[in-house]
């Protein structure tokens, strides 16, 4: 069957089309994404604003009328931390509800990390052993460590790349006090997760998922893996850098230059207070991990 899954982000609203069967590996067969960037669209309240509502919900009437073009047979809706921890987010699903026929389904963090720690087990295999993931959003980060397809532990953290830049990070080139500040709060928020992880013994692979991570891979000349050397050489480039030169960097787009110093903040951390010298990359991720398991409800012929 055709299937396609609304991924309602902090930075954008995506639609994966594959082709899918039990059983099999999903083909990608299209891809629909809108720059929404939810996470700069709340208020001082905490909600989000009536413009970034209704832009939400024209977005998502582009996407359905893609999903209907390319014969999508199901969409599988859902949206992650931007919606979640909107002090308003009854009134956002509502109103996607009332306006577009569709019923978000609004993933935990804990549900993020084990549905992306799925689909990169399923990528690598089962002879890969022990896996570390790291995955760094819009909104958060999520961390999951375990032998089998459910972790044996799994964290949500509210370390997003577009989260700190807004409040961490307000001016184009940042002052150093900044970088310092939230390189100190980052650690600060990965360490007390530390334990919990540390307690399971070391990965025999660390690895990472999301675009953060790959733009970082690309800047830094490797495209399968994310070391901490190249991060120690990285972080202060990226510091003195405004948004325009960050984009000129190989694989960097424009609507992520401005993220990025802080998602290679929060990357250096994680690498160095897990002791991981570098992360495999994997094109696997959430959305994966959301088709795979509708995939595992599916009656096999």
């Amino acid at each position: 069957m055709r299937l396609g899954v609304l991924d309602v982000g902090s930075n954008t609203v995506h639609l994966l089309v594959v082709d899918a069967h039990p059983g099999a590996r999903p083909l990608p067969a299209h891809s629909h994404k809108a720059e929404l960037r939810l996470a700069e669209l709340i208020d001082g309240s905490g909600a989000i604003a009536a413009k970034g509502i209704a832009r939400l919900v024209a977005v998502i009437k582009d996407v359905l009328q893609a999903a209907e073009d390319k014969g999508v047979e199901e969409v599988l809706p859902f949206a992650t931390s931007a919606v979640r921890e909107a002090t308003n987010a009854d009134a956002v699903l509502d109103a996607v509800r009332e306006e577009t026929g569709v019923e978000l389904s609004v993933v935990t963090g804990d549900e993020e990390a084990r549905l992306t720690f799925l689909a990169v087990r399923r990528w690598f295999g089962w002879s890969a052993g022990k896996l570390r993931v790291l995955d760094i959003g819009g909104g958060s980060l999520e961390i999951a460590q375990g032998l089998d397809e459910v972790p044996a532990a799994a964290a949500s953290l509210p370390l997003g790349a577009g989260r700190l830049t807004a409040a961490w990070l307000p001016k184009p080139v940042p002052d150093p006090e900044d970088v310092r500040a939230l390189r100190r709060h980052v650690r600060a928020e990965i360490a007390r997760t530390v334990g919990d992880f540390a307690r399971l013994g070391a990965p025999d692979h660390t690895v990472a998922t999301s675009k953060t991570f790959k733009q970082l891979a690309r800047i830094t000349g490797n495209t399968k893996a994310l070391t901490l050397d190249a991060l120690h050489e990285w972080v202060p480039k990226l510091a003195a850098m405004t948004p325009a030169q960050r984009a000129e960097l190989p694989g960097v787009s424009a609507s992520r230059a401005p993220q990025l110093l802080a998602g290679a903040l929060v990357a250096e951390a994680a690498l160095e207070l897990f002791e991981s010298a570098e992360a495999e990359l994997c094109p696997w991720a959430l959305r994966e991990g959301v088709i795979l398991r509708r995939l595992d409800h599916l009656p096999t012929v």
